[in-house]
């Protein structure tokens, strides 16, 4: 079960709610999410369902010892990481790693087929983070193993994130409130968040299809294909992954909890460094605070301090996918924040035509990241890359592209408007408005606030109605998780 389907929205989710409401007391509510997190996670395999509540059990037990036993903390923490690890790289890459045995060395004759379970990079980072905080003493250790379970099961983030810190969200587990203004931006961030997705990223997606999937030989591709299919992929992974974590924060907000942001606009980024700043916060604060600064981080010689970024980007590649193509897509971006770090060290505070080249510099740099990131088999990223520049003896354009590109032209234009800041921008100056109104008081003043808070209860019924209509037809609605 996705959020961006109808049983979700209408059945799961409405049901969820109701009963929630009607919950008395925090231990009730706490036990209602409970109930539905083991159903939603179910969903996709019971059996996997047993991993999550033991690797949840081993993390409870885990940072009880730690606590207890300060004595053999050190050995209760690695016991606990060992384990927690050791089940993550058995069943996402025993068969990456047999495969490549297998492609030097002829053996094992035979790869076994071992089912990934859907989210467990998610929720082993989040129950990891847990146990170190607590070994830190930067958190208690939870005494009751249910509401442990709930933090790594809650279906606003447990598959598709974000990585929700214990720290962030440990007193609001049993001490939470949601008041109206909560839910009022948390409904209209889940209206949002399914908008993107169910229109937005879905169409993005059908147009990559469309250019470079089905049965079109990308050797023969035109080189104008090649690169719509990469700005359409472009589009598409910001709009998934960023519509998830609306609709994950905007659940939370609903009930009470407050989930910090994921993403802050990366395409509008002047450099790459400014880029992964605003692009998957969760996790690149995960690997900054667990890995690279336990590594020594920057307070190192020159030499550790560039070995240190090396070992947490090709983590941070290994860990989107088992296969080579994130392994590169992670040191590709190692090599631009090294040459940024020493060599081309830009200013801080460009302005005017420097920002922009700066900003289109980081765009390029991007949008080639993503189709490594795209092409599993790196045989098909080398025919792609010499497609787009014409290489292979493919045309410039050809019937399929200007078929696409006139078709989806005002489509693709809402989804870049859709990638920056205009609309929060927008959102903020009529909130300004609304103020002054409301403190006038006066009968024009009494007009523009009934129309404002009108349209801001009107927007979300007509997004998810949008949004509904997109998803009943038949549309195309991939899930880009199903690797992590």
């Amino acid at each position: 079960m996705v959020f961006s389907s109808l049983i979700f929205v209408f059945a799961f989710f409405g049901v969820c709610h109701i009963l929630y409401a009607f919950a008395p007391g925090i231990k009730s509510k706490n036990i209602v999410l409970l109930v539905f997190s083991m159903i939603f996670y179910a969903w996709g395999g019971p059996a996997l369902l047993l991993l999550l509540i033991g690797m949840t059990l081993v993390c409870y037990l885990g940072a009880l010892l730690i606590e207890k036993i300060p004595k053999r903390r050190v050995l209760w923490l690695v016991l606990t990481l060992v384990i927690s690890l050791g089940l993550l790289a058995f069943f996402k890459y025993t068969g990456f790693f047999l495969s490549n045995l297998q492609s030097l060395f002829g053996f094992p004759k035979e790869i076994p087929s071992i089912t990934l379970p859907i989210g467990i990079s998610f929720y082993t980072f989040q129950l990891i983070s847990y146990v170190i905080d607590v070994y830190r003493k930067e958190v208690p250790a939870q005494r009751k193993y249910w509401l442990l379970l709930l933090y790594a099961s809650l279906f606003h983030q447990c598959i598709a994130g974000p990585i929700i810190r214990y720290r962030d969200v440990n007193e609001e587990i049993e001490n939470r409130r949601a008041n109206r203004e909560d839910m009022s931006r948390g409904v209209m961030r889940f209206a949002c968040g399914l908008a993107k997705k169910a229109v937005l990223a879905n169409g993005c997606a059908a147009i990559v299809a469309n250019l470079v999937e089905k049965d079109v030989n990308i050797a023969t591709a035109s080189s104008m294909s090649v690169l719509l299919a990469a700005v359409a992929y472009m589009l598409q992974i910001y709009l998934d992954f960023s519509a998830y974590s609306d609709m994950a924060i905007g659940m939370g907000l609903m009930i009470g909890f407050h989930y910090k942001e994921n993403f802050n606009y990366p395409y509008i980024a002047d450099s790459v460094t400014d880029f992964w700043r605003r692009w998957h916060i969760s996790l690149s604060s995960f690997f900054r605070d667990y890995i690279y600064i336990p590594l020594g981080g920057n307070r190192v010689k020159l030499p550790r301090h560039i070995f240190n970024l090396f070992v947490v980007w090709f983590l941070t590649g290994l860990w989107h996918g088992a296969s080579w193509n994130f392994v590169l897509w992670g040191l590709y971006y190692f090599v631009f924040l090294i040459i940024e770090k020493f060599v081309f060290r830009f200013k801080k505070d460009s302005r005017g035509i420097a920002k922009i080249l700066r900003t289109v510099y980081t765009l390029v740099i991007v949008l080639f990241g993503w189709m490594i990131f795209y092409y599993t088999d790196l045989s098909m990223l080398v025919s792609a890359i010499r497609s787009l520049f014409c290489l292979n003896g493919n045309a410039f354009s050809d019937i399929a592209f200007e078929t696409q590109a006139k078709g989806n032209l005002f489509f693709l234009c809402i989804s870049i408007i859709a990638c920056t800041p205009i609309a929060p921008a927008l959102s903020r100056l009529f909130e300004r408005i609304r103020e002054k109104s409301s403190e006038e008081k006066k009968g024009i003043a009494k007009v523009s606030l009934f129309v404002y808070d009108a349209v801001t209860a009107v927007i979300p019924v007509i997004l998810v109605l949008v949004s509904v209509l997109a998803l009943v037809g038949d549309s195309y609605n991939p899930f880009l998780y199903f690797r992590f």
